[in-house]
């Protein structure tokens, strides 16, 4: 009889535990990605990694033994919409913080919102003026434009090329990297020597590329994202322009050589280590998470997994570890996430401090170059 009571009991504790963790509550973490439109080679791989990464956190057993729910809005590259879909998860969707957006546009549009609101974000894009001056509530995961810059003129300097062309596309990525561009060419001694742009919609780019083959010119940077800098690779091209040509990390994915096909032999840009992780030394602190996270992402979705979709997956990590830390309350998890020591990630090794919520240095980046439609490492 005593057994049987035992029993009994028993299966009534274990019936009662599974019923507190079935109940517990989901912790809301808001996305928001550019996964249609022009931005979409940006949000897709964003928006699959993102939610990779929870899936796995939750086969897990969640954080802490709670679920976490993933809210995921598509801004389209969007501000306006950006702006309607962080408002919507911030007063609806009650999210406790938000990664993304895509773009840099989009970040700077929804910024007034989380700091009034007071909800952490992670954003996934690359403009310095995200995170520079330092907000209280705003983080990010996308390496710097300015990093990106320096890694291009040391490369130049080694080369003994001091007279540049640059062409970026007109909206806020190009113009946060036309402005990088441009302050840090002196510090490395070199000359920009033209300076023109195209629009995010322009689909021949040759009068722009006329002008810079008759410039002097030894070099041609370009600044912009997917389609544009396809379009620039496959004019260079017609064009017979014979200059070195290097674009910014807002093409590092397979993305651009796809579009680019033939003329994007020979391109030279910097990127996060993903895209020739099989590359690196065992040493690297990042080979062990790449390599997992591209081994992932190709069971999941049948494609590798890119640059871009490493943003996010760093952004969901963070948060999942400032939440581990100290709790799933915004306050906590702004605070835990500027206390984020040596997190090796997928864009870098991060380091954030209240002076600094970019967390990276140029060591983030190594250069790449495309050759035999794949990408190599530029030793």
């Amino acid at each position: 009889m005593n057994n049987k009571l035992y029993t009994l009991f028993f299966f009534l504790v274990v019936m009662f535990t599974a019923s507190i963790v079935q109940a517990a509550q989901p912790i809301k973490v808001g996305a928001l990605f550019a996964v249609t439109g022009p931005a979409s080679f940006l949000g897709e791989p964003e928006r699959n990694a993102a939610q990779m990464v929870v899936d796995e956190i939750n086969r897990a057993g969640g954080i802490k033994g709670r679920p976490v729910k993933l809210i995921i809005y598509d801004t389209q590259g969007d501000a306006t919409r950006a702006v309607q879909a962080a408002t919507r998860l911030i007063r609806q969707d009650k999210v406790t913080a938000i990664i993304g957006p895509s773009t840099t546009g989009d970040t700077m549009a929804i910024i007034p919102l989380v700091e009034k609101a007071r909800i952490p974000l992670v954003s996934c894009a690359a403009g310095i003026k995200i995170t520079e001056p330092v907000k209280s509530w705003v983080f990010k995961t996308a390496q710097n434009d300015s990093l990106a810059v320096t890694k291009i003129y040391e490369h130049l300097q080694k080369r003994k090329i001091n007279k540049v062309a640059i062409l970026t596309v007109s909206d806020s990525f190009g113009s946060s990297g036309r402005e990088q561009l441009k302050f840090n060419a002196s510090r490395y001694r070199i000359q920009v020597i033209s300076d023109d742009t195209y629009g995010p919609k322009d689909t021949d780019m040759t009068p722009q590329l006329t002008k810079i083959r008759n410039s002097g010119a030894q070099a041609l940077i370009c600044w912009g994202t997917n389609p544009g800098p396809a379009i620039i690779a496959r004019n260079v091209k017609q064009l017979g322009i014979s200059l070195p040509v290097y674009m910014s990390h807002g093409v590092s994915s397979k993305k651009f050589i796809e579009l680019a096909g033939d003329a994007s032999e020979g391109i030279t840009l910097p990127s996060g280590r993903v895209l020739v992780a099989d590359l690196l030394p065992s040493s690297d602190t990042q080979k062990k998470s790449l390599l997992s996270f591209i081994s992932t992402y190709q069971k999941h979705f049948k494609k590798e997994g890119d640059h871009f979709g490493g943003h996010a997956w760093d952004a969901m990590m963070l948060v999942k570890s400032a939440i581990e830390r100290g709790g799933d309350s915004p306050s906590a998890i702004r605070s835990q996430l500027e206390k984020t020591r040596n997190f090796a990630g997928i864009g870098g090794v991060f380091t954030f401090t209240p002076n600094d919520h970019s967390g990276l240095a140029k060591d983030a980046f190594v250069l790449v170059k495309v050759k035999g439609k794949d990408w190599t490492l530029v030793r």
